[in-house]
């Protein structure tokens, strides 16, 4: 493998950036809802934030596959507007520090990719790499939004309820899941939300699914992050959701399975309905999915949004 470190390029003048927590935002492979998008969007549109690392997406991004814009003007090429992979040094809204790891996910040398964003944790001395996604999972709107946390430590996910315990299934690789498992070789804290979004919603967006990864992250950071926009948004699509629910018999069998299901699991659980919660998907006696049952939905996810031109 080439020397990662030629994948990158530091800006000179932060050399006092230390310290910090890392949001990875490279756009998703799987990220139903848009859950992860729609976060990144927010965050970029009401923080202030400046680039201090850049990455050759020449080396790493596939451009027949992802084609960059170019603007034509009359009888001329314009302007063209290439891809980028950066890091970028943000302020959240109390003025605290912290980094943004964006861009298209990588096509070409993960590794090599994973092994420069480790150079980087460890130039900047970060403390703490979160991501977040959204995967199609059956539970309903109608309810408060679960997540399936997941980290390189057990102590990251302290204070959730074991999701999936004693369950294994294999889903297709992502970057950041990638950047998670290398940097937890490599004894760096990565934890991950994975917010679980109605699956007749998946390849819609889902707002109320993004707010809730917003507060997943900063109560692991302790960041304040911007939700206004975010909970504007949401409360429009619940409107239209509910709307769009009513007209369809079959969407409204859905979600009636899906609720009892889930009332059925907290009751057994004791718990309080109206907390957000992380649900045990593997729970046989819920009857909410098993880990086959949840890989399956993710495969069917990724064929539409392949189907549909999005892969």
């Amino acid at each position: 493998m080439r020397d990662p470190a030629d994948l990158y390029e530091i800006h000179p003048g932060f050399d006092d950036v230390q310290g910090l927590a890392m949001l990875v935002c490279l756009d998703g492979f799987v990220d139903a809802g848009q859950t992860g998008t729609q976060m990144s969007k927010a965050l970029f549109d009401s923080l202030s934030g400046e680039e201090i690392a850049v990455f050759d997406v020449d080396r790493l991004v596939d451009h027949r596959t992802r084609r960059p814009k170019m603007t034509f003007v009359e009888n001329a090429w314009t302007d063209y507007t290439p891809h980028r992979i950066a890091l970028s040094l943000y302020q959240d809204l109390d003025r605290q520090p912290f980094l943004v790891l964006h861009g298209p996910e990588p096509d070409l040398e993960w590794e090599g990719f994973c092994a420069a964003v480790q150079q980087l944790v460890e130039h900047f001395g970060i403390t703490l790499s979160v991501s977040v996604s959204g995967i199609p999972t059956a539970v309903p709107h109608t309810r408060p939004i679960s997540v399936t946390p997941h980290g390189t430590r057990e102590e990251l996910v302290t204070g959730h309820n074991s999701p999936l315990e004693g369950s294994t299934f294999d889903v297709p690789a992502s970057v950041s899941a990638l950047l998670e498992f290398r940097l937890g070789q490599a004894g760096r804290d990565f934890v991950g939300y994975a917010v679980h979004v109605p699956s007749y919603l998946a390849q819609t967006q889902y707002p109320r699914a993004s707010v809730a990864a917003t507060e997943f992250v900063a109560g692991a950071t302790g960041l304040a992050l911007p939700t206004d926009e975010l909970e504007e948004s949401a409360g429009a699509h619940d409107v239209e959701i509910a709307e769009r629910v009513a007209e369809s018999e079959e969407v409204q069998r859905v979600v009636t399975e899906y609720e009892r299901r889930y009332d059925a699991m907290m009751s057994s659980r004791g718990d309080d309905p109206g907390d957000r919660t992380v649900l045990p998907l593997a729970d046989d006696e819920s009857g909410l999915p098993t880990a086959d049952e949840l890989g399956a939905e993710l495969e069917r996810f990724l064929a539409e949004r392949e189907g549909d031109g999005n892969g």
